[in-house]
């Protein structure tokens, strides 16, 4: 059932950050990188298994026993040029800080904007406004949200889900999310589960579209946008393990690029 990967992902923010409300700060930092290499281990696989997507019969067949390898090099080269062009990783990084800083914003009293514009009171110090129960609602919310909607595995996991390509990379996502919301809510409380309401949404768009593309794409097509998109995920798993922190969202054009790619080389 195309959606049912986005399900288990809001599922597994909503009981990770109620675990992490009752457990607080207790997980060491050992017990997390574990984890988090584990996971790590687990994308190589995923990434493997839809790599060797390369191999498929009717995309060998459309496009010739050599092309297929070529096309998933050119969609990378291509996608990652447009994509640094556009400077994706760092526009998206650009739009999570703008967030984080405008919803967690606190607004100034008016006694401390009176004593710093020269009024009667300025002379006085002023006192730092104190953090309400409403501001760590919302930082707990956006900072939450942005770590589970701003990465590539949430649009790939997405799109393979409306694909029909299984729900393998989104249950892994769940999986990461819902280590990360035990954390969150650990820190920042009940806000953190109010962020499984933007994943709905937000995947759930990726795994219509993906939805939309299998109704018109062929077999070979799909097979191209899978065989790339693994080699993308090796690129998450190189940043989860620690290993390189690769721009993946730059390349993230590839994906559109690949059946294009496909369609060119077969019409030929």
């Amino acid at each position: 059932m195309p959606g049912l990967g986005t399900l288990i992902n809001v599922a597994a923010i909503v009981v990770g950050a109620a675990l992490g409300m009752a457990l607080g700060g207790r997980l060491p930092q050992r017990t997390r990188d574990v984890v988090t290499d584990a996971l790590g281990l687990v994308v190589l696989l995923i990434a493997a298994l839809n790599a060797a997507s390369v191999l498929d019969g009717e995309f060998v067949a459309a496009v010739g026993s050599s092309a297929p390898t070529l096309i998933v090099l050119g969609s990378l080269l291509v996608g990652g040029f447009v994509g640094s062009l556009l400077r994706l990783e760092a526009r998206l990084e650009r739009l999570g800080e703008f967030l984080r800083r405008r919803l967690s914003r606190r607004p100034v009293p008016a006694a401390a904007v009176a004593g710093h514009s020269g009024g009667p009171d300025a002379t006085q110090e002023t006192t730092p406004p104190v953090a309400t129960g409403q501001d760590r609602f919302v930082e707990g919310f956006v900072s939450s949200s942005l770590v589970f909607l701003i990465g590539p595995l949430a649009i790939l996991g997405a799109i393979s889900d409306g694909l029909g390509n299984g729900i393998d990379q989104l249950v892994l996502k769940a999986a990461l999310d819902g280590f990360a919301a035990v954390a969150f809510a650990a820190a920042l409380g009940v806000g953190v589960i109010a962020s499984a309401g933007p994943v709905l949404l937000y995947q759930g768009a990726f795994t219509l579209l993906g939805v939309f593309l299998g109704g018109f794409l062929p077999d070979s097509h799909i097979s191209a946008l899978t065989a790339t998109g693994g080699l993308l995920l090796v690129g998450v798993a190189l940043r989860l393990l620690r290993v390189r922190s690769l721009p993946v969202a730059d390349m993230l054009p590839a994906l559109f690029v690949a059946p294009l790619l496909t369609a060119v080389v077969a019409a030929f």
